[in-house]
């Protein structure tokens, strides 16, 4: 399999600087997205406006952190999280598959590793991206405990780029009116999936200074 820097030169340290990367969408992520949704349908429209959320609030958190990541890596990552939504039955947000909404992040990494090895490039960090950012993180014991319609085993952001998008990802949703949502709220809608989750995204905002 090819390297996926040798096809894009996206993750060369020596090529990228944080003050050169700006928010335009890329081409493989462009290219990416129109594999598998086709232009001018409401469900494409919404992934690209959440997606671009995501990503403009990653990037705004990482300079304002001091954090030295891969910016180009956390640009396009956050564009390619939720790549699997189409595979999974939500239609209020025009997702008209078939697999739990909880399943999307799997669905997308999925997607994304069989679109490398397809096209000879390796997507893996943006596939860790998709199976990592849904909630807080979770862990194969609460994927048991749930009964989660998702293979057992942990799904937590480990590295500071997964885990930075995991937490922009929580600032917006999907539906509703789309807008910024307040750490309080955030926090507030935690509660649900339990204490465990509830610290896992304070430790995500202590990482990156948000408060």
């Amino acid at each position: 399999m090819k390297d996926h820097a040798a096809n894009t030169g996206i993750f060369n340290p020596e090529k990228i600087r944080p003050a050169a990367v700006t928010a335009d969408d890329s081409e493989l992520v462009m290219t990416v997205i129109g594999t598998f949704y086709p232009e001018n349908t409401p469900l494409r429209e919404l992934l690209l406006r959440h997606s671009r959320q995501v990503r403009d609030k990653a990037l705004a958190l990482l300079a304002a952190s001091g954090r030295k990541l891969d910016v180009r890596l956390v640009a396009d990552g956050a564009m390619l999280h939720d790549i699997g939504i189409g595979s999974c039955h939500a239609p209020k947000i025009y997702c008209e598959g078939i697999l739990p909404y909880i399943a999307h992040g799997v669905a997308g990494a999925e997607m994304l590793r069989r679109y490398g090895a397809q096209h000879g490039i390796d997507l893996e960090v943006f596939a860790r991206i998709c199976e990592r950012h849904t909630g807080s993180g979770i862990t194969a014991a609460e994927v048991r405990a749930q009964q989660l319609p998702i293979p057992v085993r942990d799904y937590l952001p480990e590295t500071p780029e997964e885990k930075l998008v995991c937490l922009a990802d929580k600032f917006f949703s999907k539906s509703g009116n789309m807008r910024e949502k307040s750490l309080e709220h955030i926090r507030k809608s935690m509660e649900k999936f339990g204490a465990d989750a509830v610290d896992r995204f304070d430790e995500l905002c202590r990482f990156f200074g948000v408060h």
